[in-house]
């Protein structure tokens, strides 16, 4: 009997400790709040992990000790641990070659040109003291361009995609400096053994197989060989969009007058839709003029 109470009584002691425990434990914000920046370049994800320092009155990029981040001195480029960069595929960094996987993005501050690192070791973190220029895959020299417009807090970007979506830039912008390291992709092998293969085994993939020749200007012949043989399935010749494509590609190849009759039958299509035309009445009727 004791020993029940006792029992009883370390297990009331237990439960008011921990019940002191749970309310003690207080959460506030983080002086650097966490930050994700994730986008596909191509075909290539692309991931940046970092902590946000804010500015906080202080001056952040400058000659000098009165800066917070003088020129000529290496930082992790973020706060607390630093900021890392994924890549799921190879790419180049300028003009240097990067391989896929993950890594601590350094940074030397300069008036003109800034210097980027990045490094292959991402438990070094913030240690800077650990650097490691053994460790570093890639070092790449990149110009400051100084903002219109003041951001208080760190700020990174997947940005300016190209229109052939193989390069982009990631940006860096933080007080009144903005830095873009550009980042090249590519995908034609992917694309082309991807082809290659789902073509023998799926109509549906003859269109986008015909968009992409298109697109890049590869064998148009084969681009129509392959959109006619999509058309010719089912109910794919009601497709109002890749009948437009088609005539775009009858277009480049020279044959006005078969690309104006396969524009004609897109708008004819497209009128009839009852979920609407999308804008390719006003496409194929541009396509039709500049014929």
């Amino acid at each position: 009997m004791k020993k029940t109470k006792l029992m009883k009584i370390n297990l009331a002691i237990a439960l008011m400790l921990f019940s002191f425990s749970s309310i003690a434990q207080i959460t506030i914000p983080a002086p650097s709040p966490a930050g994700l920046v994730s986008g596909k370049v191509g075909l290539t994800d692309i991931e940046i992990k970092y902590s946000r320092p804010q500015t906080k009155g202080r001056k952040i990029f400058g000659n000098g000790d009165d800066f917070l981040l003088p020129y000529g001195v290496m930082w992790r480029a973020g706060a607390n641990a630093g900021t890392i960069v994924k890549f799921s595929d190879d790419v180049k960094i300028g003009n240097e070659s990067l391989a896929a996987g993950e890594y601590l993005l350094l940074a030397t501050p300069g008036k003109d040109e800034w210097t980027v690192y990045f490094y292959t070791d991402i438990s070094m973190g913030g240690n800077l003291s650990a650097y490691d220029e053994a460790k570093t895959a890639l070092k790449a020299s990149v110009k400051p361009t100084k903002l219109t417009e003041a951001v208080s807090t760190l700020t990174y970007n997947i940005s300016d995609i190209s229109d052939d979506s193989q390069s982009a830039f990631i940006q860096m912008a933080w007080e009144n400096t903005s830095v873009k390291i550009p980042v090249t992709v590519s995908f034609d092998d992917q694309v082309m053994k991807a082809i290659a293969k789902g073509t023998k085994v799926n109509v549906a993939n003859y269109a986008s197989a015909a968009n992409y020749y298109l697109t890049t200007g590869k064998d148009l012949k084969q681009a129509l060989e392959w959109m006619n043989l999509y058309l010719a399935e089912g109910q794919n010749a009601n497709q109002f969009w890749h009948v437009h494509t088609k005539a775009l590609i009858q277009a480049k190849l020279g044959d006005k007058k078969g690309a104006k009759e396969t524009a004609k039958k897109s708008m004819e299509l497209a009128k009839k839709s009852p979920q609407g035309d999308f804008g390719y009445i006003k496409r194929n009727e541009d396509l039709i003029a500049g014929l």
